[in-house]
């Protein structure tokens, strides 16, 4: 009997042997990966010259930094730490050499590490033995990877040691006046966390509340007796912090202050909005903090409380936002499927430039350049996360699966995790994901240049001869002739120039919206072989640089969509400043339109409208050789990625789930049935 579930059906030793087998090894890939992240970030500031990194830390304690400085430490606005924090760091000045190479460097990457260690003890209990065997590599990996990290790594900033000595406070050491001294030391170097105090208090630890404020107090005093000057400049003169560093009004300051600046606002009317919405920031931040931490999610509570002092700070530069990422353990989400995107947009959101995240347009500027803010004051004061005593806390609602089809091959799928599912996956989600891979994808595209434009350019016309001679021994090489003849047809010209400008995007995009609204178990297997085909472009752009047609200056080919090209110019190939115009090979141009023309001649439901899709793929090869801007056999390559992308598709998650009607029942559910193979 003691060998028996609950269930009534014994044990399989051998499937919890593997299953932890699984666990090890995925846990030391987990601490190789932030190993490796680790190292690579430690080689990028060591390999950058003196004078460009870390700049901030060089200001400050170098040989000719202000620390060194008799007079007031605030007079060129350089330093922008707290009176204590200069006094803290004075006596850096005098090994300035040792502390701004190797030792700083290192040090900084050990306090990241127990940032990670003592996060990933602090989860909300229970947890299961997944979770606990890798919260601490993905903790640490996690920060590896954010932006305030690699910030304050590159900069030389001391923003980590705030955070760790909150979290040290909260969760690790013994004693409330111990927890106090860990705060105060922390709010002494970085003011807003002194919303913490109200915190403790609140929640019942008002010995450690006093001590933070008593700690404030005395390192602040032990300051003003040391840098009278400097603590009433810092304190009255600056607003504690306002001016100091760059423009308050940057995009680097993600507070309430800076978009209030930037959106226009100055003078009274903007410190008064800025005081009256701070304030009502911090009350609702505190009152969802002080009921997270009674119903046992201590850890989301100070992720709460710093987001609420990320946004109420005068200036909270990209080194000071890691309380953003930390809000990444709150729950949000009934349903299973749903419990990813709060995650995954605040990992985004810390990882990623806001660049990346939504379009270069003038509309989405002011979301674009608050958007780390906007996520603070989600967290802090309107994500529903859930309360422990929810019932899908624990348990979701699970997520719907379709039957899986049989496959023609044995091993097929191979990744049986990867299954169809019949719900709609999460809107915002899907739109993060296709932006920032949009944007990898323009990334990888202005990369492809073999080096210097020069370089690039004498790259890509050698791989431009080898496509032509390749296609000539196939006698293929119509690109000119094709050219010419539509050059002489006006309508012809204006015709294949719009269709080669306008559908590129707007009919893969319309293809996903509708599968994503009428099939969903469609949609996503019409987007994983999408992404695994301009993967696998993607990777042919970095490998093999071309010149299309169009850039081949002995070919005589006339550019109809961009206009004559002074091949004078070294750097002619740089039309824009989104896009290189060497990504040829293989061409997406005809890949994506090939995918909406594959998918739609599979599900559409009438032979017209197969037909109809299947036009487009046609009508898009004819305009990129037309118009110069590809070679035949970059539309073969086109096809080659296409193909591979849904081969990719049907070997990782097995044959496409077919759908039916719905029963007549009116299920909200999408039934499927069993798919014939292949």
């Amino acid at each position: 009997m003691a060998n028996v579930r609950h269930s009534g059906r014994p044990t399989d030793a051998f499937g919890e042997a593997a299953t932890g087998n699984r666990l090890r090894a995925a846990r030391l890939a987990l601490w190789t990966i932030a190993a490796i992240l680790a190292l690579r970030q430690t080689t990028v500031v060591l390999t950058t010259p003196s004078g460009d990194r870390l700049t901030d830390l060089e200001t400050w304690v170098g040989p000719e930094g202000v620390l060194h400085v008799k007079g007031s430490i605030y007079d060129s606005t350089r330093f922008t730490g707290t009176p204590f924090g200069g006094l803290a760091l004075k006596p850096l000045t005098r090994s300035a050499e040792a502390a701004l190479g190797w030792g700083w460097t290192f040090g900084t990457l050990l306090l990241v590490v127990a940032l990670g260690l003592v996060a990933a003890r602090a989860l909300p209990q229970p947890v299961s033995r997944r979770t606990s065997l890798l919260a601490a590599p993905a903790a640490v990996s996690l920060l590896m990877l954010s932006l305030p990290v690699r910030s304050a790594l590159w900069l030389g900033q001391t923003s980590i040691i705030p955070v760790l000595l909150v979290l040290l406070g909260c969760f690790t050491v013994r004693g409330q006046r111990a927890s106090g001294l860990c705060l105060g030391l922390a709010a002494a170097l970085q003011p807003t966390v002194l919303l913490f105090a109200p915190l403790l208090w609140f929640t019942g630890r008002r010995r450690a509340a006093l001590a933070t404020a008593g700690t404030f107090a005395a390192c602040t005093a032990l300051a003003w007796a040391a840098l009278p000057h400097d603590s009433a400049t810092y304190w009255v003169h600056h607003m504690a912090g306002v001016g100091l560093g760059g423009k308050a009004d940057g995009l680097a300051n993600q507070s309430l202050h800076g978009a209030l600046l930037r959106l226009g606002l100055t003078g009274p009317l903007e410190i008064t909005s800025f005081l009256l919405l701070g304030a009502a920031v911090a009350g609702l931040a505190l009152r969802r903090a002080v009921r997270y931490a009674h119903d046992g999610q201590l850890l989301l509570a100070v992720a709460v409380t710093g987001c609420a002092a990320v946004a109420v700070s005068p200036t909270t530069w990209q080194h000071q936002l890691l309380w953003v990422l930390l809000a990444v353990v709150g729950r949000v989400g009934r349903r299973a499927s749903d419990r990813y995107v709060w995650p995954v947009a605040v990992i985004l959101v810390t990882t990623l430039p806001a660049k990346m995240m939504l379009p270069d347009m003038p509309v989405m500027y002011p979301l674009r350049d608050n958007l780390v803010l906007l996520a603070a004051l989600a967290a802090a004061t309107a994500a529903p996360f859930l309360s422990r005593t929810s019932p899908y806390y624990q348990v979701p609602v699970a997520t719907e699966y379709a039957p899986q089809p049989p496959a023609r091959f044995r091993h097929v799928p191979l990744l049986p995790v990867l299954r169809r599912v019949l719900t709609r996956p999460d809107l915002l989600l899907e739109l993060l994901l296709i932006r920032v891979t949009y944007a990898a994808y323009q990334q990888v595209r202005l990369a492809a240049t073999g080096g210097t434009n020069s370089g690039g350019r004498a790259t890509a016309e050698h791989h431009g001869r080898l496509v032509l001679d390749a296609e000539r021994f196939l006698h293929i090489d119509i690109e000119r002739t094709v050219n010419h003849a539509v050059v002489r047809i006006g309508w012809l010209r204006e015709f294949f120039d719009y269709y080669y400008e306008s559908f590129h995007f707007v009919v893969p995009l319309t293809v996903l919206a509708v599968l994503y609204w009428r099939r969903p178990v469609d949609y996503r297997w019409a987007r994983a072989s999408l992404g695994f085909a301009t993967f696998l472009a993607l990777t042919g752009f970095w490998l093999f640089p071309l010149a299309p047609p169009r850039l081949m200056p002995a070919l005589g080919i006339i550019d109809t969509v961009h206009g004559a090209q002074d091949f004078s110019k070294p750097d002619y190939g740089t039309l824009t400043a989104l896009t290189n115009q060497y990504a040829a090979m293989p061409s997406l141009h005809f890949g994506w339109s090939l995918w909406c023309g594959i998918v739609i001649a599979v599900i559409a439901p009438k032979w017209w409208m197969k037909a109809l899709g299947l036009l487009h793929p046609l009508f898009t090869v004819s305009a990129i050789v037309a118009t110069g801007n590809h070679w035949v056999l970059d539309a073969v390559g086109g096809a080659v990625v296409v193909g591979a992308g849904f081969g990719l598709s049907y070997v990782l998650q097995g044959p496409r789930a077919r759908p039916v009607a719905r029963s007549a029942a009116g299920s909200s559910r999408e039934s499927v049935k069993e798919a014939a193979p292949g």
